[in-house]
């Protein structure tokens, strides 16, 4: 394997895999990831134990296991098949979590899709999860919705490590960020630690590009006249743009006050973890939101088939997320004069996340109810 993984790190940049399984996990091919490539984290979601759980007879054993015990409730086998997985990834990553001293070596498990908007239904379930799981180096999944936020906030006051997800705008960041300094700061009043407390902003990037990219391609063919070649100069920018542009956020916010008071109690950055980073469009380079998005204090989740282009051809340049942010601001500039419409593309985009996530959860949920009746049947 190429070392091209490994100079992500040495360059401030953790490298987690967007995915899990059960047949993962058991060819040790998450320990291969660790030892080969410098791997520090992994992240889970209700699409990606749709694919792991829905197909194959890897969960099969522990399935009828289960309903030995007396356990079947579908939501209960799942969640019991899921915390399994994830306590495996997590005691893979620990010696990472040990040797960084907690500042990475995180596994990712997130609270139903369907208490996206549902801030006490959120608590509840995060604080039961963190418990199940039982690992110190565990995040909670908890969306960053106007419900999200409150419940944000709280957990990390209980001390319980957040991953926040779904996050598009950078209005919805700078939100979750003070979510993270409100929790640190009310634990610190309460005399205590923040010194091992661990949270990331989940921010997601092609998907933007998605969005704009078709209202740019409807608007050139509907005949843009003047505007037609600031419309194409556009085309895969607007997603790095904004990504670029948080990253200035998260800057101001760390070179603050009130974040060196916090530090000066032994408290860790939010890093911001660029999410949904494999290139949806063909025409685009298959490692372009990897290459662009590297920097000090971020995180890059990349599903399996980007991590392979990653290590096979990326280009490892340090600070690229630095790299002509006044070029960054001049794209977001010209969106907004052509109104493509950002701010409604990143808010569609959260209710869309939402449901594409619930839609995973319903057909997953499915095919556990369909292998426990066969079950229970036979």
């Amino acid at each position: 394997m190429s070392d091209r993984l490994k100079q992500l790190g040495n360059a401030g940049q953790a490298v987690w895999l967007d995915f899990v399984s059960r047949d993962f996990l058991n060819r040790k091919e998450l320990q291969e990831l660790v030892t080969a490539d410098g791997l520090t984290g992994v992240t889970s979601n209700p699409s990606i134990f749709e694919k792991a759980m829905g197909y194959g007879s890897d969960y099969d054993g522990s399935l009828r296991r289960l309903l030995a015990e007396g356990h079947t409730e579908t939501v209960d086998l799942y969640e019991h098949l899921a915390v399994e997985d994830i306590r495996n990834a997590c005691d893979v990553l620990r010696p990472v979590y040990d040797r960084l001293d907690a500042r990475d070596g995180y596994v990712s498990l997130e609270v139903s899709p369907y208490l996206a908007f549902d801030t006490e239904g959120s608590l509840a379930e995060a604080r039961r999860l963190w418990a199940m799981v039982d690992r110190p180096n565990l995040m909670i999944k908890i969306p960053g919705t106007d419900a999200g936020t409150p419940a944000i906030r709280q957990l990390i006051a209980e001390g319980i490590n957040v991953n926040i997800t779904l996050l598009f705008s950078r209005q919805a960041y700078l939100a979750v960020a003070e979510a993270y300094l409100a929790g640190l700061e009310q634990r610190v009043k309460a005399g205590q630690d923040v010194s091992r407390l661990a949270s990331v902003a989940s921010f997601f990037v092609s998907r933007i590009d998605s969005k704009i990219d078709a209202k740019i391609e409807a608007r050139l063919k509907a005949g843009a006249g003047a505007d037609e070649a600031a419309l194409r100069g556009l085309l895969g920018k607007v997603a790095i743009a904004n990504a670029k542009l948080a990253y200035q956020d998260y800057e101001q916010l760390i070179a603050g006050a009130r974040w060196k008071a916090l530090a000066a109690k032994g408290a860790r950055v939010q890093r911001l973890l660029w999410a949904s980073t494999g290139t949806k469009n063909p025409a685009y380079p298959d490692t372009l939101y990897v290459d662009t998005l590297i920097g000090r204090d971020t995180v890059n989740t990349m599903p399996p088939k980007t991590m392979d282009a990653a290590r096979d051809h990326g280009t490892v340049k340090p600070d690229t997320i630095r790299d002509d942010v006044e070029g960054a601001r001049t794209v977001l500039s010209e969106a907004q004069r052509l109104n493509l419409d950002l701010d409604g593309v990143t808010t569609e985009l959260v209710t869309e996340g939402a449901k594409q996530f619930t839609d995973a959860a319903d057909m997953l949920l499915s095919a556990v109810s369909k292998k426990r009746d066969a079950f229970l049947a036979g």
